[in-house]
């Protein structure tokens, strides 16, 4: 429980932009009208749930799917924590379906790595299975915060095989844990043993490279935008700058973005630049064709 604790505060990773949560089941029976599905379960453990906005209208052959990955350290957060985006979503994006999703927090029984990735893959081969039950087409948007953009970035650069995500929205992610800001850290290998389950890796892998998403980009990673804080205590300006060399040398289509402040915690007018610049890329790269 100690060894937890010490994780948490050291690792504390979160958004600061959050907002309320719901915690009631809403459907309608017309299929084309619009739906909230809220706690939709895709595994036997309590906290693997999503919550799932259908628009109107949608079809199995136009209805993309816009994903939201909240923040926490890998240990703590919520998929509430990203309802601030869902109003926006649905004004901005009214023919997306968007799904607000949820992972298995990890503790002393349950690593992080690599099943929160595990989760999102899970997440998104449930809502494959179902494309014609929803009337979605399954291509996504993921749009991560702090540990959940780590989560996505690392699902786009590895383990979307099937080139399923078109683009990924990086908040204040952490990239890059051979920075000297994570590797000097003397607690760091407590860190890095509490996250990891290594029986799902090779003897003698390098956790710190394999696990940092700047060092997985290949010509197959898909565009990505990047927004980080000039004074971010807890991810810092060059993890950024790292993946932003990264995604350059392998020509990867992307923006890079830093706002004065620090994790998250911007202006206002920062927050609607991320907002807008989010939904332009969506317009480019997850179209609605009619």
């Amino acid at each position: 429980m100690k060894k937890l604790l010490v994780l948490i505060l050291l690792f504390g990773i979160h958004i600061n932009f959050i907002s309320c949560s719901k915690d009631s089941d809403t459907t309608t029976t017309d299929s084309l009208a619009e739906k909230t599905i809220l706690n939709v379960s895709y595994g036997n453990n309590p906290q693997q749930k999503y919550d799932l906005y259908l628009p109107a209208n949608r079809s199995s052959t136009k209805t993309k799917i816009i994903m939201l990955v909240h923040g926490g350290g890998w240990t703590g957060g919520d998929k509430a924590d990203m309802d601030f985006f869902i109003s926006y979503i649905k004004q901005r994006h009214p023919d997306h379906a968007i799904v607000n999703v949820n992972y298995v927090l990890a503790d002393l029984e349950t690593p992080a790595f690599p099943n929160q990735f595990l989760d999102v893959d899970a997440i998104i081969n449930k809502l494959t299975s179902e494309k014609n039950e929803l009337q979605i087409l399954p291509e996504f948007a993921m749009i991560g915060a702090s540990a959940g953009a780590h989560i996505s970035l690392m699902y786009d650069y590895v383990y979307d095989t099937d080139d399923q995500v078109k683009i990924v929205g990086d908040i204040v992610g952490p990239t890059d844990f051979t920075d000297p800001f994570y590797s000097e850290n003397p607690n760091f290998s407590l860190l890095m043993t509490a996250l990891v389950d290594e029986g799902a890796y090779p003897q003698g892998t390098n956790y710190a490279e394999i696990l940092s998403p700047a060092m997985r980009v290949s010509n197959a990673s898909s565009p990505t935008l990047l927004f980080y804080g000039n004074a971010d205590p807890l991810v810092p300006l060059t993890n950024g700058n790292t993946l932003n060399v990264a995604l350059n040398n392998s020509l990867i289509d992307h923006n890079f973005t830093v706002y004065e402040g620090g994790h998250g915690d911007w202006g206002q007018n920062d927050i609607e630049n991320m907002k807008e610049q989010i939904s332009i890329a969506i317009d480019t790269y997850l179209e609605i064709m009619n």
